[in-house]
């Protein structure tokens, strides 16, 4: 068992700006409810979602005024720096090494665009090697969590005793659109937040847990479920009414088919771990992985406290579970853009 790859380190943060739902709520309302005359059949996704406040990369009273490209992408730039260096900096002691101990670097972040990636930005000050390989993957998404940390797991067990640093960073909020009169928009004004998370793996006896197995399934004909448009103002978000009952009918199947290919099955799992996309979509994970409603603890509590922050949430609800006790096998599970779902099983490490 020596040569799994465990996870020896996971830290998440979030940025300084806190909105609470009600300041959300509130100032919303003001900016769209004269312009928009389905607001006020939106307004209840505020009250809800399930989220009591989130964190932004931006006070509240940036997004009263339009935004282009430049000003998104150079708030993204500036906080994205600052939160991987605070989770990397917190993996990096937890798991007892320093930056020029990391081999290997996955970067997820679908809501900015950063060249020079953010790693090689951050290279000198976190003590990274010459010879240190970068992966900086944008477009997973939601799944992203999940997705990034089964790359990662892959890279390290391809190169036994090599350490992977994997970080994942979202700022949602600069998303946010002053001229997109759609239930999207309202939408994902009421939900989403901003956050990050890093982890570190490596091959070898000891760490927090053990990833066992990784899994994805594509499923065919659903690209118009959730993603980005783009135009010249910025990104543009694409969500679907159907994801909640699309989450219902095909998740269970579709994370049968990928414990099966990993000799498993859901009588195995002893705790499902999942991205928490909304009260919506948790509700619908209970009921296609036949579990008793409410049993997602973990994963309200941080959409209460945080939103949801797209990729990185699920690291957020992961740290809950490992401070509560990680059960002797767990699946995390996370839905993203593609349609995707993608999996993850972990094992207590004795």
């Amino acid at each position: 068992m020596n040569d799994t790859v465990k996870l020896l380190g996971l830290a998440v943060a979030a940025p300084e700006y806190v909105i609470t739902q009600k300041e959300a709520a509130e100032t919303s309302a003001r900016l769209f409810s004269s312009r928009f005359k389905d607001f006020s059949h939106l307004a209840s996704v505020f009250d809800n979602a399930g989220i009591r406040k989130r964190h932004a990369a931006r006070p509240l009273e940036w997004f009263i005024e339009p935004h282009g490209w430049q000003d998104r992408m150079e708030a993204y730039g500036e906080v994205a720096r600052s939160l991987f260096l605070e989770t990397t900096t917190k993996a990096l002691a937890q798991a007892r090494l320093q930056g020029s101990d990391i081999d290997c670097i996955v970067t997820m972040s679908s809501t900015g665009i950063a060249t020079p990636s953010l790693d090689a930005q951050l290279a000198q000050r976190l003590g990274f090697r010459s010879d240190i390989e970068r992966v900086p993957v944008f477009g997973l998404g939601c799944a992203a969590g999940v997705s990034g940390l089964a790359i990662a797991s892959q890279l390290a067990k391809g190169r036994p005793g090599k350490t992977v640093l994997f970080v994942t960073i979202e700022l949602c909020t600069l998303a946010f659109r002053l001229d997109e009169l759609t239930r999207a928009n309202i939408v994902a004004t009421a939900l989403f937040g901003d956050g990050a998370a890093a982890c570190i793996l490596r091959s070898g006896p000891h760490g927090k847990a053990e990833i066992e197995s990784t899994g994805e399934h594509l499923f065919p004909d659903t690209l118009g479920i959730m993603g980005w448009k783009i135009d010249d103002t910025g990104f543009g978000v694409v969500l679907a009414q159907s994801l909640p009952p699309f989450a219902e009918t095909e998740l269970g199947p579709a994370v049968d088919l990928i414990l099966a290919r990993n000799g498993l099955s859901r009588r195995n799992i002893d705790r499902f771990i999942c991205h928490p996309g909304g009260t919506r979509v948790l509700a619908a994970l209970e009921s296609a992985l036949s579990l008793v409603p409410g049993t997602l603890d973990h994963e309200r509590a941080v959409l209460s406290e945080y939103g949801n922050m797209s990729s990185p949430t699920i690291l957020f609800v992961l740290e809950r579970v490992l401070q509560a006790g990680l059960p002797e096998r767990s699946a995390m599970i996370a839905l993203g853009p593609g349609f995707t779902a993608s999996c993850v099983t972990l094992r207590r490490v004795a």
